[in-house]
């Protein structure tokens, strides 16, 4: 089983998971910059390895603890409080749709 980040058939989507980490690391250092802070200073305020935020910035590889802690430190954890958040709807009748469809408990196996 490959990785999804290196499978080549998301390439051509704007939102495959390799452009959305790109997006991510890309705007995280802009936001460094605009604090003025170096890679050294940034790693060091946010407790995250340099080596780490040397690797998200120049391929888009990062554990999601480490991803947090560097938000912490940059104050942009607002976002990840919508992450995976309830949708929004834009009608009643979506809103009984979902009402009326049944709620899974546990997902399903793939095997």
């Amino acid at each position: 089983m490959t990785n999804i980040l290196s499978d080549n058939d998301y390439q051509l989507d704007a939102y495959n998971p390799f452009a959305i980490a790109q997006g991510i690391a890309t705007r995280l250092q802009q936001r460094r910059l605009e604090h003025n802070l170096t890679q050294d200073a940034l790693a060091n305020r946010s407790g995250v390895s340099l080596g780490s935020l040397k690797r998200f910035e120049q391929h888009y590889e990062i554990s999601l603890k480490n991803l947090l802690l560097l938000a912490v430190a940059l104050d942009c954890t607002a976002e990840f409080a919508e992450l995976f958040a309830n949708r929004h709807f834009n009608s009643i009748e979506e809103v009984l749709k979902a009402k009326a469809a049944k709620t899974r408990k546990r997902g399903r196996s793939s095997v």
